[in-house]
């Protein structure tokens, strides 16, 4: 096998080495939409109560929107409107959000801990805005 049909077989039958993506047993696009639900909630109530693996996955889409949401701009609006579901999440990360947090570099979000859940025994957090 030589010239492109060795690099196509090459492309096709590598490894996933370091491609350390959490799945949370859901494909894609299902995988997405929990984010981005969780992410909007966040934003909206400032407090949300999930598993400790959902949190996790879910801090850096968190962290990105408010860090987005510092600069105000039309550029912002938009990426905000691209990863949230509502306008009145997009505009409260706007106009409430982003200015309180303006002089912080990061570390916008805490995790706490609440105990275990009833039924399956999975780690449970709350997880709020500082």
């Amino acid at each position: 096998m030589e010239g492109p049909r060795m690099l196509k077989s090459i492309r096709l039958n590598s490894m996933r080495h370091r491609k350390t993506t959490k799945t949370l047993d859901r494909n894609t696009a299902a995988r997405r939409a929990l984010l981005r639900g969780l992410a909007e909630s966040m934003i909206l109530h400032e407090k949300i109560r999930t598993t400790k693996a959902k949190a996790k996955a879910v801090r850096a889409l968190v962290e990105r929107s408010i860090h987005m949401s510092k600069r105000g701009d039309l550029t912002a609006r938009r990426h905000l409107l691209s990863t949230l579901y509502s306008e009145t999440a997009v505009k409260k990360a706007l106009e409430v959000i982003g200015p309180r947090y303006k002089n912080r570099e990061g570390g916008y979000t805490r995790m706490v801990s609440v105990g275990p859940r009833q039924g399956d025994g999975a780690e449970m957090v709350q997880m709020e805005l500082v």
